[in-house]
């Protein structure tokens, strides 16, 4: 076992990564208070320390950003202090931790926001509900965002980037995928701008890669990751051709020294949908030259089959986290894994959160 690829080390620039298993982010929605991290974050990330790399739930860059109840923020002195304590925790179990910096864009509604309208590229409604203060309710149409609000966003990015930086984190994760705002912005089906923000796949990605921009100037090299889901229909989502929007933004990032490009596999059925790919990582290989992770539905097998025929350099795992924080030591000895528990992924308690056990042979 313990020739496995997955267990193998990785190094991206000066960060030694002792295996290539990659804790998902993953929403868990116990920020109750003010949108602090809980009080028991530092234990839920510390009791899965042993992966290669760790990235946290999306955190928002700002109060504008909240599409969902009690999820964290790194806006406040109040979540940057908890975030420390998060921080001190992994590292003092050996363990690498990145945070992802998350903007949901028309993902959410005016009760979250004070009564304001999302922000989006465009003023085009998502299909769909998000739990509110006021119980469940339809997504607000959201409001085209002008050139102000751009810049102000992009902001609220490079801010985020330098709170993570003063909390101790290894890096951070630039969330673009599934349907949040820099997916809206590089989506067809969600932006019908006219400026240069809109139109071309140029224009269309030249949001995503200047918030990679202001990131990168705080960070620099190998500091950052950015989070992609080319074949993605979750949020209402939609592009007219995603092989050519992502291989266009794709080639860009090969620009950058990024510390990686965390690629989704499709979630649902796609083979009717015209241009896109049942298999992203596969297709996308040869176009992205630097680290690349996939995400989504994998096993301790396919996690090995698409390290060993070159599809990526590191494999995200996100619901088996939940419920194995030892997720390296049972894939290494083959132990059997526990199922989570779907009805207590989000809100609630220590109940599916920090209750689950390493496994005892």
């Amino acid at each position: 076992m313990s020739k496995m690829k997955l267990l193998s080390g990785y190094k991206i620039g000066d960060i030694e990564l002792k295996n290539r298993i990659v804790m998902a982010p993953m929403t868990r929605s116990r920020a109750f208070k003010d949108n602090i991290p809980n009080e028991n974050a530092a234990l839920y990330y510390k009791q899965r320390a042993s992966a290669g790399l760790i990235i946290t739930e999306g955190t928002q860059i700002s109060p504008e950003g909240i599409g969902y109840l009690w999820t964290p923020g790194i806006y406040t002195h109040e979540q940057i202090a908890e975030w420390k304590k998060v921080v001190s925790s992994v590292h003092e179990a050996g363990g690498k931790i990145f945070l992802q910096l998350w903007h949901v864009g028309r993902i959410s509604h005016s009760d979250l926001l004070s009564g304001e309208p999302p922000l989006a590229p465009s003023d085009i409604r998502a299909e769909g509900k998000t739990y509110t203060q006021n119980g469940w309710q339809e997504f607000s149409t959201p409001k085209a965002m002008s050139k102000d609000d751009i810049s102000r966003t992009i902001e609220d990015f490079r801010q985020a980037a330098v709170k993570a930086k003063e909390c101790g984190f290894d890096g951070v994760d630039i969330h673009g995928a599934f349907g949040y705002l820099i997916d809206q912005f590089l989506c067809s089906g969600t932006n019908i701008r006219t400026d240069e923000y809109g139109g071309s796949v140029e224009n269309r990605a030249r949001f995503a890669l200047e918030v990679v921009d202001a990131v990168v100037s705080v960070w620099g090299d190998y500091r950052v990751g950015i989070k992609l889901s080319p074949s993605n229909l979750h949020n209402d989502m939609h592009d007219d051709n995603p092989k050519e929007t992502f291989a266009y933004l794709l080639n860009k990032l090969n620009d950058y020294n990024l510390a990686y490009v965390h690629i989704m596999e499709p979630q649902g059925d796609v083979s009717l949908k015209e241009n896109y790919l049942s298999k992203t990582a596969e297709y996308f290989r040869p176009i992205y030259k630097g680290t690349l992770i996939s995400n989504a539905g994998h096993t301790r097998e396919s996690g090995e089959e698409f390290l060993t025929k070159g599809w990526a350099d590191l494999i995200s795992y996100g619901a088996l986290y939940i419920s194995n924080p030892d997720l390296v030591s049972r894939f290494e000895n083959n132990y059997p894994l526990t199922e989570p528990d779907k009805k207590k992924f989000y809100g609630g308690g220590d109940e599916g959160y920090i209750d689950y056990l390493d496994y005892t042979p």
